[in-house]
């Protein structure tokens, strides 16, 4: 078994103030990297022992610059919280990564309810702003999420591009309020509190 030096909680601390992508991890490698190798030995020790999540970008043939780095979240947030110093909801509510929080958390329970392998996992984002938390391909069916703090949420630019440039099946946006509801064609808002009701296994 290969030996990981000791890291600091320090550290982990603040490589877990975010779900990161992995540029961002390169930006860590100040405080616990010796070069790209290094972190990525690290991220695959991490990853196999279900630690942390890789969520890979998904590519398809078209004319926009798309974002190609991969994005990395803490699996378990009850240790991301743990590690971040948060001790409670009112702790969690008004800190900064808040939306990171939810988002890590939610996207797993889409993965169990839908009963997907995370290698039929991605997410969408062009270097132009559009972006899709959530792509799973299984099969020929493709269907998308996007996650959201508000309890009102609304058909976006970003959600028009991505259903015309990923031919996506449906869109599905989890909010934090109460009601479910259609936004638009082929588009859904649905609660937090509904997913187990609203969604069925792909």
């Amino acid at each position: 078994m290969p030996r990981c030096s000791r890291t600091p909680i320090s550290r982990w601390r603040r490589s877990a103030a975010s779900s990161f992508d992995l540029e961002e991890v390169k930006s860590h490698d100040r405080l616990w990297l010796r070069g790209d190798t290094t972190v990525r030995h690290y991220l695959d020790i991490l990853i196999g022992t279900f630690v942390v999540r890789e969520l890979r970008p998904f590519s398809v043939n078209l004319s926009k610059r798309l974002v190609k780095s991969p994005k990395i979240f803490i699996a378990d947030t009850g240790l991301l919280h743990s590690l971040l110093g948060i001790e409670s909801m009112r702790d969690l509510e008004r800190h900064p990564k808040l939306g990171g929080s939810s988002e890590g958390f939610i996207m797993t329970q889409l993965v169990r309810l839908l009963r997907v392998r995370w290698d039929e996992c991605f997410f969408w984002a062009t270097h132009a702003g559009a972006e899709l938390d959530l792509l799973v391909v299984k099969g020929r069916h493709r269907v998308g999420f996007e996650i959201k703090r508000t309890d009102a949420p609304k058909l976006t630019p970003s959600m028009h591009a991505a259903l015309a440039d990923l031919k996506l099946d449906s869109l599905n946006v989890i909010h934090a309020g109460t009601k479910s509801f259609d936004i638009g064609a082929r588009v859904r808002a649905i609660a937090a509190s509904d997913m187990l009701r609203e969604l069925r296994p792909m």
